[in-house]
């Protein structure tokens, strides 16, 4: 395998990595693709499948024509974005990759086909130029999870790295722990090792170090931003009131009935603040999908802050790594798109990661990482994506409160015992794919069942 820690962890917007990052990437490939654009006269784009189904309220329509704006999700400045898109469909025309302005109306020039999905992935895209002698070029892309994108016709996408040159190749947990036992490397020291094939130490540890600092700062601004949620369903962010509350002397005194866990609450904290965050379409790190992004870094800043670590540096950076080789292992050998498996391969798989990754940073075994990971899966296979309104808002951002606080558990959990487990990692991935391959579309990022259609219903019902 040779996918990157950079390829895992991406700086961009919210609220979702699979509907609005890697549609915006796709829309900005495809200009690039098309080589000159001097006698391009239009432009069109058409939604398939989930994108379309849940498009509108995971903001693929605003990605899409950022991407053919030339926009980038770590480059572009989300409180920008509003202004940008009016001034767009104001004037009726884009400027293709910031310099060739056609015509445009997202009315004429964006497309949903609600009831139609392409072969390859159910988040399918078209894109079409028309040039001034009347001949075409359109081309299919797929966003199959956590920002990641590959056109029709390709293989499993991958960094560019050379697969023969990476010293510790793997395809499977137990390839990885036989690499471990042989070497008599860490995981993280593997992934380490493996990186450096193609940057050096200190670059490594710069992008993983940025990782963390945009993390941090999502976290903060999460803490500190009250309000409701775009989009329709008149969510207020709760983070910010209930991280002052925790903190305040005078309203802890004036809640006899709180449990004795401030620690685990404030992780659950950190995780909502985060998901709010990304649900208002602002800066996280996909981690390894927007509709996850607050576990890890959750996770990582209760092990900074509460843990005492004797050298918080390289824990976090250790941590960074090791949840990245499993997060590797997941969207290798399963998937982590909520379109494709379910929310097990997003909240389920960024419980796996932080958990493995928070053994690794207090110094666990190999065998100890493994064990982490496989309970913080094992405890969410079947979970369903049905997002209330197609919002990455209900029931997502509680649940990255709760994947966090699991994290914590199925670490300590494994770092009480020896590294010996019934279910390996391998195992209960493959069961993780079936699972998703078995589980009805409705309940797959289509917003067509469960709390999507019982709540909506409701609601309707008892108006």
């Amino acid at each position: 395998m040779d996918m990157s820690v950079f390829d895992l962890f991406k700086i961009g917007i919210g609220p979702s990595s699979s509907h609005t990052v890697g549609p915006m990437v796709a829309a900005r490939r495809f200009l690039v693709d098309c080589g000159p654009l001097e006698d391009v006269v239009s432009v069109e784009a058409s939604l398939y499948g989930s994108l379309a189904l849940t498009g509108v309220g995971h903001a693929t329509d605003k990605a899409v024509i950022l991407g053919l704006m030339g926009e980038t999700p770590q480059g572009v400045d989300p409180t920008r974005v509003d202004a940008m898109l009016a001034a767009a469909e104001e004037a009726g025309e884009l400027a293709l990759l910031g310099h060739h302005k056609v015509p445009f109306k997202m009315a004429t020039g964006l497309l949903f086909h609600k009831t139609e999905s392409l072969p390859e992935h159910p988040n399918g895209m078209c894109f079409t130029v028309k040039r001034a002698n009347g001949s075409t070029v359109s081309k299919v892309y797929y966003s199959v999870g956590g920002g990641f994108i590959r056109e029709q016709g390709e293989g499993q996408e991958t960094s560019a790295r050379p697969a023969s040159a990476i010293p510790y190749r793997f395809d499977t947990m137990a390839q990885l722990l036989e690499h471990g036992k042989a070497s008599g490397l860490t995981i993280p020291q593997m992934l380490r090792a493996n990186e450096c094939v193609k940057i050096s130490n200190e670059e490594l540890d710069a992008g993983v170090d940025r990782i963390w600092q945009v993390m941090r700062d999502c976290i903060a601004h999460g803490l500190d931003t009250s309000g409701q949620l775009p989009g329709g369903l008149h969510v207020k962010r709760r983070a910010a009131n209930l991280w002052r509350q925790a903190n305040d002397p005078k309203a802890l005194n004036n809640h006899a009935n709180d449990l004795p866990h401030d620690a685990l609450h404030q992780v659950s904290l950190y995780a909502m603040a985060v998901n709010e965050e990304n649900a208002a379409g602002g800066r996280v790190v996909t981690a390894p999908t927007n509709g996850a992004a607050g576990i890890i870094p959750a996770v990582l800043r209760y092990y900074a802050e509460d843990c005492h670590p004797s050298d918080p540096v390289t824990g976090v950076r250790n941590f960074l790594l090791t949840a990245a080789a499993i997060g590797m292992l997941c969207k290798r050998n399963a998937s982590i798109s909520g379109a494709e498996i379910g929310c097990q391969g997003e909240v389920g798989v960024a419980c796996a990661m932080a958990a493995a990754g928070l053994v690794a940073a207090l110094g666990g075994s190999n065998q100890q990482i493994e064990n982490a990971a496989e309970i913080g899966i094992e405890h969410h296979l079947g979970m369903t994506c049905d997002p209330i309104g197609g919002l990455v808002q209900i029931p997502c951002i509680e649940r990255n409160g709760m994947g966090a606080v699991k994290a914590i558990t199925a670490a300590s959990l494994a770092l009480k015992g020896d590294g010996t487990h019934f279910v390996s990692l391998d195992e209960v991935i493959e069961t993780m794919r079936q699972t998703g391959a078995d589980m009805q579309a409705k309940y797959k990022e289509t917003s067509l069942g469960g709390l999507a259609i019982h709540v909506i219903t409701v609601n309707h019902a008892a108006c």
